[in-house]
């Protein structure tokens, strides 16, 4: 991990189109400033996770829910083996 250290006003780059300020500080917080593209998603850390738990969550039901189904048709689903 890089630690930096910045001021108020001062910036921090990634790459070539993120730039992230130093907004305000007021006691223990540090409010920033992102500039990204904006196909770029940019999430507060506790917001990713739940983002990520609801993934796996969905997934999982997802998987559950082709179980079912490929027990509710196990020749393959319907209209196999249909008289053509």
């Amino acid at each position: 991990m890089l630690v930096l250290t910045r001021k108020l006003g001062e910036s921090v780059t990634i790459g070539d189109n993120i730039k992230i300020s130093v907004i305000d500080i007021k006691g223990r917080q540090v409010r920033l400033g992102i500039e990204a593209p904006p196909e770029m998603t940019i999430h507060r850390e506790e917001i990713y996770a739940k983002i990520q738990e609801e993934n796996q969550r969905a997934a999982m039901m997802k998987s559950v829910n082709m179980e079912k189904l490929a027990r509710m048709f196990p020749g393959g689903g319907p209209g196999k083996g249909a008289v053509k």
